[in-house]
């Protein structure tokens, strides 16, 4: 099994905050109020603490949601160091996933690899599900909008 031993500190690092980048890809393709911003950052937080807990996505998952559950316990930012902003925002998220898929076909066997693509996809997911788009006072909204599709689908290109 690939371990933490098997990757630089800042390549752990990169994977480890992966699925709240995946969360953020999600967020900055629809941007909406706040309740909504909370409700996809929180699912995207769910996400990586219930894969520390059940295992459900494999060792290498469990072990990389681990270390953002024991680094949130601390109080310590999982993303520190990868602040996107402005306009460029949306490319650095999608240039720092790519990186993320080019460390897993580097550094993981292929089982390993499914099974972190798998963890990403079911944050940016969750993401995307976790709250209504558009609409007027919830009437008329998506449970995912077009952008926020279009970025999921754009995150299982770059995860092919």
């Amino acid at each position: 099994m690939t371990s933490k031993t098997d990757f630089t500190e800042e390549e752990w690092t990169r994977l480890a905050r992966a699925p709240l980048v995946a969360g953020m890809a999600i967020s900055l393709a629809d941007p909406g109020g706040p309740i909504e911003s909370i409700k996809e950052s929180s699912a995207a937080i769910r996400t990586v603490l219930e894969a520390a807990q059940s295992g459900e996505h494999g060792e290498l998952v469990q072990a990389l949601a681990r270390d953002v559950a024991e680094k949130a316990r601390r109080r310590e930012n999982p993303m520190a160091g990868f602040r996107p902003k402005g306009a460029d925002a949306r490319d650095e998220v999608l240039d720092e996933l790519r990186a993320v898929s080019a460390l897993l076909v580097e550094k993981t066997t292929p089982q390993e690899r499914a099974q972190v693509v798998d963890w990403l996809r079911t944050a940016a997911q969750n993401t995307a599900t976790a709250a209504k788009e558009g609409g007027f006072l919830g009437f008329n909204a998506e449970l995912v909008s077009e952008r926020e599709q279009q970025m999921l689908d754009t995150l299982a290109g770059i995860f092919h």
